[in-house]
């Protein structure tokens, strides 16, 4: 691997993050990072009913994904080849989305003490991917709780993750639309990526997928 070896990918629900670790984490012959996601036991209950438990939900997530993050970090894990299907500052973007001002005010006080204690990545490859791609694989995975999340959520997490990324300076990042992208099913297109995952250098570039050059 020519670059740092800690490596982050993120995106939207059902863009197809965890796959692509898995693919990558072969690659590179890495540890592959996994969040949790089903460990949250509010997760089903705020997709229910999101006014009453964003915030319980919310706040499992921010210590889950702090203690899984700080155990690397204690172990000395970053200096083998890393892959994770998430950052941490995600979760302080779906707090944006899921929580009111108040409960946001509080969130961010605690977000804030722990955030600074973390390690950055090398590079974030970040998916992005139109809403009704979006929708189409979330009814693929065909997990109960996701079943009910509708198309105007899917649409405002994804909204928040494109401000997000269109502001983000913290690493290196490089940007895919994998809206016709496959890269469990075609090769060629996880080939592809990862040349560029390999000659990514600073700053911010955008993926142009094979066959569309």
């Amino acid at each position: 691997m020519k670059r740092a070896g800690y490596i982050v990918v993120e995106g939207p629900i059902g863009v197809g993050k965890t796959s692509l670790v898995r693919i990558l984490a072969d690659e590179f012959q890495a540890r592959a990072v996994l969040e949790r996601v089903e460990d949250n036991p509010f997760l089903a209950r705020f997709y229910d009913d999101p006014d009453k438990y964003a915030f319980q939900a919310q706040l499992f997530f921010l210590l889950t994904r702090f203690r899984q993050q700080q155990e690397l970090a204690q172990q000395d894990l970053f200096r083998q080849n890393l892959i994770s299907d998430y950052l941490f500052a995600k979760d302080h973007l779906f707090a944006q989305v899921n929580l009111d001002a108040d409960e946001f005010g509080l969130y961010r006080q605690l977000y804030q003490l722990l955030g600074a204690r973390l390690p950055k990545p090398d590079l974030v490859v970040y998916l992005q991917a139109r809403v009704d791609v979006l929708l189409a694989r979330l009814r693929k995975r065909s997990r109960d709780y996701e079943r009910r999340i509708t198309p105007e959520y899917v649409q405002r997490v994804a909204e928040a993750y494109q401000d997000y990324f269109f502001h983000y300076e913290d690493t290196p990042l490089l940007v895919v639309n994998c809206s016709e992208i496959d890269f469990v099913e075609h090769a060629d297109h996880t080939a592809d990526l990862i040349r560029e995952i390999r000659e990514m250098g600073q700053g911010v570039q955008h993926y142009i997928p094979l066959g569309s050059r």
